[in-house]
């Protein structure tokens, strides 16, 4: 079964734009590489679960060295795809592990709650010691070149952003259903089958439900483009535990500054935590950057966020430029944010973005 309801989707991955950012991404979805968690796989570990965590970043960090080799020699021809080995304990193997100690204080994200996540403490996030999703289906209005897109909806998240469009879902209002890794990768297999480009974990925010992410990539036996749909908020030893997990980071750039961060989102230190993970994202995996132009805030967001793009990465993403907003939760309390986006601004948007190289789409 072939799912394209929208016809610029059925060419996308040929367009020029797509060869040239998203090279290895394209690949995966058409099954002529493996997708970077399936390499991670194939490295082999051996460790002590009881081992002091930081011999296991140790253990990580050499490890990657030989997930960055196998990675080149694969994509350059001298290692067949078909001729990588599944490792019966491997380099994801550590990872879950690593993640599975995080949690015992959490520090997934920059919140840093420090919560045992084990004994049924919450954090910012509420997400425990179960992973609970609200839903998973065939996503046919995503980026032309991920739909259709297996996208599972994972509960709970570690912002409060005031005009969130899925705060039943980040906010608790659902209770979410329960799931467990394994039976998690029997979907994603499932829908790669009926013709999913990839699987796209999103919320809410994945974050918290790293270790059952992982869990369900272990388990899975479909070779599967993995996409991190995130606001970018991670630790940075989360991003080291991502790198050889996520083939490509589909990032929501939400601010250009941590006043704004801070007043509608709820967080503090957002500029400086989102961009780095830019950067590490830019270097690990493709990158598309989202960016939600918000009413009112043009000058003092969207030119900041986009001027940081076009330094730092331009060449390296290729940037969404969003025009979907609308007033919703609790937007009504924020007079700047109650309000529908001007066409005016965010035609100055896309000038602004011409005007500054940018690879964007609209």
């Amino acid at each position: 079964m072939r799912y394209f309801a929208r016809p610029d989707a059925v060419d996308a991955l040929d367009a020029p734009i797509i060869k040239k950012i998203f090279p290895r991404y394209r690949k995966v979805a058409r099954g002529q590489l493996p997708a970077v968690f399936r390499i991670s796989k194939g490295i082999k570990a051996e460790f002590d679960e009881g081992a002091d965590i930081e011999v296991l970043w140790d253990m990580h960090e050499q490890l990657m060295r030989a997930f960055y080799e196998t990675r080149r020699n694969i994509d350059s021809g001298q290692i067949k795809p078909e001729d990588l080995k599944i490792q019966e304990r491997s380099l994801l193997d550590l990872k879950l592990l690593l993640v599975r100690r995080i949690m015992e204080s959490c520090q997934l994200c920059e919140r840093r709650c420090g919560v045992n996540r084990w004994a049924g403490e919450l954090g910012v996030c509420r997400v425990g010691d179960r992973c609970l999703i609200s839903s998973e289906f065939m996503h046919m209005g995503e980026e032309p070149y991920i739909t259709p897109s297996h996208t599972i909806f994972f509960m709970g998240c570690s912002f409060k952003c005031q005009f969130c469009q899925n705060w039943e879902i980040s906010q608790w209002y659902e209770e979410g259903t329960e799931i467990d890794g394994k039976s998690l990768a029997r979907i994603i297999e499932g829908r790669k089958k009926e013709g999913a480009r990839n699987v796209n974990f999103v919320g809410g925010e994945p974050t918290p439900q790293l270790f059952w992410i992982i869990e369900s990539l272990k388990h899975c036996n479909e070779n599967v483009a993995v996409v991190w749909n995130s606001n970018m908020y991670m630790a940075e030893k989360t991003m080291n535990i991502l790198n050889g997990v996520a083939d490509m980071y589909l990032s929501d750039f939400k601010y250009g500054n941590d006043d704004c961060a801070l007043r509608l989102s709820k967080v503090k230190g957002y500029f400086g935590v989102c961009s780095r993970n830019h950067l590490i994202a830019a270097g690990q995996a493709e990158l598309t950057v989202r960016h939600l132009v918000l009413p009112g805030h043009v000058e003092c967001c969207t030119k900041p966020v986009l001027k940081w793009v076009a330094e730092n990465i331009r060449d390296r993403c290729l940037v969404n430029l969003m025009d979907q907003y609308y007033p919703c939760w609790r937007a009504h309390l924020y007079p700047d944010i109650n309000r529908r986006l001007a066409p005016a601004e965010f035609e100055e948007a896309v000038r602004f973005a011409t005007e500054s190289g940018l690879n964007f789409i609209r």
